[in-house]
């Protein structure tokens, strides 16, 4: 917790005061002292000391260890020499670790050398973890309680290399996504040019034309509907550009994302589905080049009611074979989820949708076949603006289980970028449901393990350092 300016002022200046009136004169020593990032409470043991060149100190390594321990001396603690940075600097520490008056009384002391250009606290840097895009703040399902602890698992990955194809409506320029789709253009799956939207059956363009519906299109009393974008929603939620002062951050933010595109006006047939994902793991398919990069893990935010069905579970058993780990929306029905597909599949994983308070969200498919949760409700992401066709880029809120889906998707990609030796789908599976966060769920309702952990999950995958040698 920072300390207001003020307080933070007053304190140190008073530290300053007390500090060096134990060493005279006081101002000789003010311009060599750097007091930056000093917080009252702080501890400090390390001290870097810039020595003007051809001093006895910068000269001499002798004459400086002589220096720092007659001023230890005196002080009560042990100076150590450590080494000299590449700028001519020294680092130096203390036996203990002092508190900020004792601190800088003893930087004073060290700076009443009028050979001394400066000496200054050698800071233990972290990592800059919280993301600077402006929409973080509104994307609880990183860091809020019930959220996925993203920030935590951070440190240790951001999903750098892995490559994750999201099966979807396919995608729309913007500029908080584009350089994390650059890998490779990905591919349109969609054979019938009356659901395809965009004048043709496959092509190699996945861009999203929008899959906006008259009244009574889709069927008899199916109300008119515009475009959805659902395909940049979910990318952006895996694989956002981060850190880089705009909209969102994604989960995978260092990792790249293939758009597939498998659904168009009315939805997406069994048949493209299922040969988008035997594509997508590097199989081959007639008429389609094979993808230059296989993704290592597959997202379909997608379904309907049924049991999964035979073209289904062949393409899954496939990808999976080519160790693909396949990540599958429960669906939003509020029913058991093994009358779903493809989240009644076997060998996926298959992700219910929770809320802010770590709930399973009232829209969201349950029972034995969820895998694990994920938060998906007002979910803040990459968007377009164009109620049919692409308009400009924006951000929305969006719910469901196709939102909560891209978040394990995610948590899967920066899985694989830790492993020393890639994780097969089984082992990912148990990885992630090993390692989720338990919730309150109703046994009736049950949404498998828990949300997903991040953090935890990370932990688990990264491979134990080898042990010492023997001597």
């Amino acid at each position: 917790m920072s300390v207001p300016h003020s307080t933070r002022a007053r304190s140190l200046c008073a530290a300053v005061a007390v500090a060096l009136s134990v060493v005279a004169p006081v101002t000789a020593q003010e311009s060599r002292l750097n007091l930056s990032g000093m917080e009252p409470g702080g501890r400090y043991d390390r001290f870097i000391v810039q020595y003007r060149d051809g001093s006895a100190a910068y000269a001499d390594a002798a004459a400086l260890k002589r220096s720092l321990r007659s001023i230890g001396r005196r002080m009560g603690v042990v100076l150590t020499h450590l080494h000299r940075t590449a700028t001519g600097a020294d680092v130096v520490s203390t036996s203990r670790k002092l508190d900020q008056a004792e601190a800088v009384s003893i930087m004073g002391r060290i700076a009443s050398d009028p050979s001394m250009e400066y000496i200054e606290v050698d800071h233990l840097n972290l990592p800059t973890l919280q993301p600077d895009d402006p929409g973080y703040g509104n994307q609880w399902a990183y860091w809020g309680p019930h959220g996925i602890d993203a920030e935590e698992a951070w440190k240790l990955s951001e999903g750098n290399g892995t490559v994750v194809a999201v099966l979807d409506t396919g995608i729309t320029r913007h500029s908080d996504l584009d350089d994390n789709l650059e890998l490779q253009p990905g591919y349109d799956f969609i054979s019938s040019p009356v659901v395809s939207n965009d004048g043709d059956g496959r092509d190699s363009d996945p861009s999203d034309p929008g899959d906006w519906q008259r009244a009574g299109q889709c069927g008899p009393g199916q109300p008119a509907r515009d475009s959805s974008w659902h395909g940049t929603h979910v990318a952006g939620t895996i694989a956002a550009v981060t850190y880089n002062g705009q909209g969102v951050a994604g989960v995978a933010h260092g990792g790249w994302v293939v758009p597939v595109r498998v659904m168009g006006t009315c939805g997406g047939f069994d048949s493209d589905i299922a040969d988008a994902i035997v594509w997508a793991s590097g199989g081959s398919v007639a008429g389609v080049p094979d993808i230059t990069y296989p993704a290592e893990v597959i997202n379909l935010s997608l379904g309907r009611r049924g049991q999964c069905s035979a073209t289904f579970q062949r393409a899954v058993n496939s990808a999976v074979r080519r160790g693909a780990t396949l990540v599958v929306a429960a669906g939003n029905d509020a029913i058991n989820a093994a009358g779903a597909t493809p989240a009644s599949c076997d060998n996926v994983i298959t992700v219910a949708a929770t809320t802010h308070a770590g709930r399973r969200a009232l829209f969201s498919n349950y029972g034995h076949k969820v895998d694990v949760a994920a938060p998906g409700v007002r979910i803040l992401s990459t968007i377009n603006s164009g109620r049919t066709r692409p308009g400009n880029e924006t951000y929305g809120f969006l719910s469901g289980t196709s939102m909560a889906a891209p978040h394990v998707s995610g948590v899967v990609a920066i899985i694989q970028s830790v492993a020393g030796k890639p994780k097969t789908p089984e082992e990912v599976e148990a990885l992630v449901t090993s390692t989720a966060t338990a919730t309150r769920a109703r046994p009736s309702r049950s949404i498998g393990a828990g949300i997903v952990n991040a953090k935890a999950a990370l932990d688990a995958a990264i491979p134990p350092l080898p042990a010492p040698a023997e001597n």
